[in-house]
């Protein structure tokens, strides 16, 4: 990228409400020939079409972008103001033969999280505009040692539907700090910076792009690791599988807890109603509970007794819609009475199923008394 152009970039940068809002027409201070007075008044009556045309490339952009779930940290798109076109036209007008021929009077630009998101981005560009490919540029593999906050691809576009060009540029996150930094450092100013301090520069933007990158490779890597964990969920090898919201959830697609919910609906001949058993994962955790297996251990150790406490409860009772989550809410309250936890342990049981309050101290005292009559409380009192 040549020394102007990345001016003319910080110059765009630095312009005020990027985006729809209106933009009073400034008045020339630099007396431009007869042909940039022409360009400059071209310009002005171009102006709402230009305003339409960034409106309805952004809107197009935002939608696909929603329709592919791919999210962005910014989309941002502005019509060039007046006093930016004269200074343009000021340093070059006389390579311009009307006003079609600035392609950066419309600029969209879209800043991503990860380098990879800039190809995907690419892809629905391609597809929702058609691209003037002799005028675009990828930046990236120009490869300039000092040059990270420029590494954009930017593309030359016009809509399918014809109009006037317009500029996209895609960036990542990092990249567009790096720039912005450079921009309010003067870096890339008029003055000349010793030596010592464009090293500084330069090793710092060499460590940005690391950085970038391997932010990049470290999603790939997770994203790798997750679905193999969710593999092993799913072939039932379940003790390699750590415990995590993604596992949990994997591991409920394999219904663990139907066959205690049918034995204990059938007690009333009740009707089980769905609900989330997501919120259970912190009492897992707070058990002790490190992977899927031990969940399933879990299950396994338990479900008698968790039966047994609920028949003790439900037989009285006349209760014909139970939620899905009642197999394992007894079989929580079972692990902890197993576990010596008590009556504070029942009410920190409580607490984490249904959030602190007053009610939950009464219930741990219910639950003590009813669990007093059953044939495993006693055999832990026997131990104890």
């Amino acid at each position: 990228m040549g020394k102007q152009e990345k001016k003319e970039d910080q110059q765009e940068q630095s312009e005020a409400c990027i985006g729809s809002a209106e933009h009073k027409q400034v008045e020339s201070k630099v007396k431009l020939d007869a042909h940039g007075e022409m360009l400059l008044r071209q310009y002005r009556e171009l102006r709402p079409t230009l305003q339409q045309l960034s409106d309805e490339a952004s809107h197009l952009l935002r939608q696909a972008l929603s329709e592919q779930g791919i999210y962005v940290t910014a989309i941002e798109h502005r019509v060039k103001t007046e006093k930016s076109l004269i200074g343009k036209l000021e340093l070059k007008g006389a390579k311009y033969k009307d006003i079609g021929d600035i392609t950066d009077l419309v600029g969209l630009r879209i800043i991503t999280f990860y380098t990879d998101e800039v190809d995907k981005v690419a892809v629905i560009a391609k597809r929702l505009f058609d691209i003037d490919w002799k005028d675009s540029v990828d930046k990236r593999k120009l490869h300039e040692l000092d040059a990270f906050g420029y590494n954009s691809l930017h593309y030359i576009c016009r809509l399918k539907t014809g109009g006037p060009r317009f500029e996209l540029q895609m960036r990542t996150a990092l990249q567009h700090v790096w720039s912005t930094i450079e921009h309010d450092t003067g870096y890339k100013g008029d003055v000349k910076i010793p030596r010592v301090y464009m090293r500084q520069f330069s090793r710092l933007a060499g460590m940005m792009e690391l950085i970038d990158d391997e932010f990049s490779r470290l999603r790939t890597v997770l994203t790798d690791y997750r679905r193999q964990t969710l593999a092993l969920v799913k072939n039932g090898k379940l003790d390699d599988v750590p415990l995590s919201r993604d596992t949990f959830r994997s591991y409920l697609e394999l219904h663990p807890f139907d066959h205690l919910n049918r034995r204990i609906a059938a007690v009333n001949q009740a009707e089980l109603f769905p609900v989330s058993m997501m919120s259970y994962l912190p009492v897992f955790e707070s058990f002790g509970l490190e992977t899927v297996g031990d969940v399933q251990h879990f299950i396994d150790e338990n479900s008698e007794d968790a039966y047994q406490l609920a028949l003790s409860q439900l037989a009285i009772t006349d209760l014909d819609i139970l939620s899905s989550n009642t197999a394992l809410q007894y079989l929580c309250l079972v692990y902890v009475l197993k576990h010596d936890g008590g009556r504070d342990g029942l009410k920190s049981l409580y607490d984490i199923i249904n959030g602190e309050n007053s009610t939950n101290g009464m219930l741990a005292d219910l639950m003590m008394e009813q669990a007093k009559t059953l044939p495993f409380f006693g055999k832990l009192k026997t131990k104890n």
